[in-house]
């Protein structure tokens, strides 16, 4: 069965697109945990990171960290905190998250509210830095 994100990568639901190439896709978090929170997800759906291959892997985490310097281009942030927890969908995904603080990674604190536009907006400017 499809995931969410194989629906996402195939533009069948829509997401708000940061970057893409022939294995990669990242997308903005529609529940962030701060502005700019992107996930990063292999177009092959694989439920567990720790079951892609080496090289997939390692691609992945190059990718993920190009796409981790374009967020902190463009947000107020000092860091980008990284988090691999996959039990939310069974697909591999990296969330990159804008950190301030310590504590700014932990998925029990509020979501951002944001409008169609202000995801728009963040999307384009991050969009715009990703050097692949």
């Amino acid at each position: 069965m499809e995931t969410v994100f194989t629906k996402i990568i195939k533009g069948e639901i829509p997401s708000y697109k940061i970057a893409e190439n022939d294995k990669f896709f990242a997308f903005l978090d529609i529940s962030p945990l701060a502005k700019g929170h992107t996930l990063v997800v292999p177009k092959i759906q694989n439920d567990y990171i720790f079951d892609l291959d080496d090289d997939t892997l390692a691609e992945l985490m190059i990718f993920a960290k190009k796409v981790a310097a374009a967020i902190q281009k463009n947000m107020d942030c000092l860091r980008i905190g990284i988090a691999v927890i996959g039990l939310e969908v069974p697909h591999t995904h990296v969330h990159l998250v804008p950190l301030k603080h310590l504590g700014d990674l932990n998925f029990s604190n509020p979501k951002v509210k944001l409008t169609d536009a202000e995801f728009k907006e963040i999307a384009k400017k991050i969009s715009n830095s990703v050097k692949l």
